[in-house]
């Protein structure tokens, strides 16, 4: 884990670090955590005395005596995450090492934002440590959690106090990106790196960013914008208002737009021709990948040049044709670089609809390692100490 848990977060950071790894020396918690051999043998301490924790079997150490592995007493609680769009809200409760105990997907009317609660609500039981929420806007933080999401027709939404008010548990709220980027911290590219991207793409064009550890969300929670980079003066308008925007481009809109007017969609047809247009090797709907993924390169390349991630990472719906988009996106990016960042690896991590929720149970996870999301965070490890209830 590439942040390094202090004071109050110490015994969370180990439990956290149990749930996501699984049974671990002492030896090994030191190292991941960065904390002194001294400090884990204080803190497993009280831990084992308080029935959180157990030895398990000794392991072959580099020398002297065998190493004992340490674990989780029990399966000690779970998160919900909940993906709010602009027809459903996909739900997931996860565990602490990542595995989603249940799934569920319930339609949504965004004007009618108590449904959210009513949802949340069926599902609570005594071993919910917090719900985590991922919302496609703004947030201006994750402990208040209140929302703009034009998308959602919602403006200044005050979406975390209701539902805390609702469901007298913890509550996190971020933009749903900013939610993968978490996931990222606890199961990703995040164990072994402490700054990088997350980019999506699919109907929209996002980006988390993530800087020495922490999400870095802006002075009103809206960094990683990217999807609104302007590409063209004279380019389609984009959901934002604005002409030539990035997502306009190469979000879902964009390649429908792209492919009628190349004649591989008809007028009145779907996205979903495109690939399989392509998968059956018709070279002008490849085309028509290669020059989306062209852009995202050259914009991409910007942005690794701002902000200097060791690793980005690219997911959403849009990847399952990447096979399409990396002849385009490939050259663009490494021609634009500057030499010494032309070997940034980029990898492209395989897509699955309950990973926004998943992300958003990262939220209330997370709150293991950081205090992010202030009271909220520290709630959430309470509950986690005190068994859930």
């Amino acid at each position: 884990m590439s942040v390094t848990p202090r004071g109050e977060l110490v015994p969370s950071g180990i439990l956290g670090l149990l749930g996501t790894q699984g049974p671990t020396s002492r030896a090994a918690i030191a190292r991941s955590l960065g904390l002194s051999p001294a400090t884990v043998t204080q803190v497993t301490k009280d831990l084992l005395a308080r029935g959180l924790v157990e030895e398990l079997a000794s392991v072959p150490s580099r020398g002297g005596r065998p190493a004992t592995l340490l674990g989780l007493v029990e399966r000690t609680g779970v998160a919900l995450g909940a993906k709010v769009t602009a027809d459903h809200v996909a739900l997931v409760a996860v565990e602490l090492d990542g595995s989603v105990r249940s799934a569920t997907t319930h339609p949504f009317d965004p004007r009618d934002r108590d449904a959210i609660g009513d949802i949340l609500s069926a599902s609570l039981d005594d071993t919910v440590l917090g719900v985590g929420v991922g919302v496609p806007g703004s947030v201006d933080a994750q402990a208040s959690g209140v929302v703009d999401a034009p998308t959602l027709g919602w403006r200044d939404a005050k979406l975390g106090h209701a539902l805390r008010t609702r469901l007298g548990v913890p509550v996190l709220v971020d933009n749903d990106v900013n939610t993968l980027a978490a996931a990222e911290r606890l199961y990703g590219v995040g164990r072994e790196h402490s700054s990088y991207l997350v980019v999506t793409i699919g109907r929209g064009v996002g980006c988390g960013i993530v800087i020495d550890g922490s999400i870095y969300r802006g002075a009103a929670g809206g960094a990683g914008e990217i999807g609104h980079i302007p590409i063209s003066e004279d380019g389609p308008r984009c959901g934002c208002g604005a002409i030539g925007c990035l997502e306009a481009h190469i979000g879902s809109a964009g390649l429908l737009r792209a492919a009628r007017a190349q004649g591989v969609v008809g007028t009145r047809g779907r996205l979903a021709t495109l690939p399989k247009a392509a998968h059956d090797g018709d070279p002008v709907a490849q085309a028509v990948y290669a020059e989306a993924g062209r852009l995202l390169g050259r914009a991409l390349a910007g942005i690794v040049h701002t902000v200097d991630p060791e690793v980005v990472v690219l997911m959403g719906e849009g990847v399952d044709e990447w096979e399409f988009w990396r002849p385009g996106f490939e050259p663009a990016l490494r021609d634009c670089l500057l030499p010494a960042r032309r070997e940034l690896p980029v990898v492209v991590e395989p897509w699955t609809e309950d990973q926004w929720a998943r992300g958003a149970a990262s939220l209330v996870l997370a709150s293991l390692f950081d205090s992010a999301g202030g009271e909220q965070s520290r709630m959430v490890r309470d509950r986690l100490g005190n068994g859930a209830r």
